[in-house]
């Protein structure tokens, strides 16, 4: 309902800002009004939402209450005063507008973002750099070089395209980094970019010496007032509690990022071959250092780019190596080990044994208790399993609910107390038949898993809940039943 009753009155505020006359203190009224009752909205949704950006929201009041009040006051010193003169008292009100978003921002992007976000700080970095050249030709460099203007004006003229500058690169900074994308998000985003536009173009004019007439003068006007509404809005959406909270990862760098990320860096190069052309180059210096900043950006990005695809590529190894059900190391991770592990094992001449393990009777547990139970025991006994092994032991599924477990040093004794460890930790009262083989020095790996796999069926024909002993060793052949 609040919502309701801003957008009506804030609405009707923007409509009779067309139908005043120009320059009245009706005119006034309606815009420093719509200004306030923004004001008004953004302080009362970051009391009522009780979300996890309230200072955000309001270092935003703060701004667009500056702002409004700077109307008020270059409205008073220029009615009642008969003259206004840039700079004064209203340039206040005017530039509180960019620090209370700059602040905003900042304290949003903190909140959105998980740990540092490198990429998105060197790309709103790039972007920022290559804008900011173009406000340096076009806007801040022609401020400077007005010399019938106090050092108190030049720096307030130079202080608008600095301030734009500001909040671009902290906008850009937040929509490249993570975080929801919420109705009060993109409201707040549309009303920054509205009071960047508008500010803009009145730098535009003022540095062309072109004055606007009365009706572009009044959607020029219309522009920061839809500002307002908008951040009023987004404030008191129901959204707004959520707008500080990180959702979701950064966007990927796609077409639409690499092509700003393109125009920005050629932004330099663009410019010097522009002033070329016009047959004078006024900006060699700044041109210069933007191309040495943008150049390194690049580099810094690519090496970034290339860290990133160094991690995914060793994460995408570990996981065609690792069991997703389980976690343990899958067949293929087993099928590089264990020709290494027989090799060490021939070098320092030490024992070495692989064991097939096989659940009982899974096909009839599942058949049971339904397939999410038989893959929850399929992780709670490579868990419980693991926990009972050895330091030095690899346990690795081998498929369904198959296991092969690598015992380096151990002998048929050894192997067989690790065994009953197991046998006695496996959960849900479950049992598992197994298959021992006892490395004989000579044979190969897939001989030696293939005397496991046999005994482990012996085991399965002899009962089940056993272990078997591969019988290529006679004198070490053994049965166990668990205790």
């Amino acid at each position: 309902m609040m919502l309701r009753w801003y957008l009506v009155a804030a609405g009707t505020c923007v409509a009779l800002s067309f139908l005043v006359p120009d320059g009245s203190w009706w005119q006034v009224a309606v815009q420093v009004l719509t200004g306030y009752l923004a004001v008004s909205a953004i302080i009362a949704g970051a009391l009522r939402h009780r979300g996890t950006a309230r200072a955000a929201w309001l270092a935003f009041a703060a701004g667009v209450g500056g702002n409004a009040t700077g109307i008020l006051v270059e409205a008073y010193s220029f009615h009642v005063n008969a003259e206004y003169e840039s700079p004064g008292w209203p340039d206040v009100g005017y530039l509180a507008l960019y620090p209370g978003l700059a602040i905003g921002l900042v304290l949003l992007i903190r909140r959105r973002s998980e740990g540092h976000d490198w990429g998105a700080l060197v790309d709103a970095t790039t972007v920022t750099t290559g804008l900011g050249l173009l406000a340096w030709v076009f806007m801040i460099r022609p401020a400077i070089d007005q010399t019938d203007l106090s050092p108190l004006a030049h720096l307030t003229g130079v202080a608008y395209p600095v301030g734009d500058v500001l909040v671009l690169a902290m906008l850009t900074r937040l929509l490249l980094g993570g975080g929801a994308r919420s109705a009060a998000f993109r409201l707040m985003i549309a009303s920054a970019f509205l009071f960047l536009a508008g500010d803009v173009t009145w730098a535009v004019l003022n540095t062309i010496g072109v004055e606007p007439g009365p009706a572009a003068h009044r959607v020029l006007g219309a522009v920061f007032l839809l500002a307002y509404v908008l951040v009023g809005h987004a404030a008191l959406h129901r959204s707004a509690a959520q707008i500080g909270e990180t959702a979701g990862p950064p966007p990927k760098l796609g077409p639409g990022l690499l092509v700003l990320l393109t125009l920005a860096s050629l932004m330099a190069p663009l410019l010097l071959l522009g002033q070329i052309a016009a047959g004078e180059v006024t900006d060699a210096l700044p041109i210069a250092i933007c191309s040495i900043v943008l150049f390194l950006l690049v580099v810094i990005r690519m090496a970034q780019l290339l860290r990133q695809l160094e991690a995914q590529t060793a994460r995408v190894r570990e996981l065609s190596r690792t069991d997703e059900l389980t976690g343990l190391p899958n067949r293929r991770a087993w099928g590089a080990e264990l020709p290494a592990a027989l090799e060490r094992a021939r070098r320092d001449g030490a024992g070495l044994a692989v064991v097939m393990i096989d659940l009982d009777h899974f096909k009839r547990f599942n058949d049971e208790y339904g397939h999410p139970a038989g893959d929850r025991l399929l992780k709670s006994a490579a868990a419980a399993w693991s926990g009972q092994l050895r330091g030095t032991d690899h346990l690795a599924r081998y498929g369904g609910e198959e296991f092969i477990a690598l015992l380096p040093g151990a002998d048929t004794a050894e192997s067989v107390a690790v065994l009953r460890r197991l046998m006695a930790a496996t959960p849900l009262g479950q049992t598992f038949s197994a298959g021992l083989a006892q490395w004989n020095g000579v044979e190969t790996s897939d001989e030696l898993v293939a005397r496991a796999d046999a005994a482990l069926y012996d085991a399965k024909r002899a009962g089940r809940n056993r272990v078997e002993v591969a019988s290529a060793q006679p004198d070490t052949d053994a049965r166990l039943t668990p205790r």
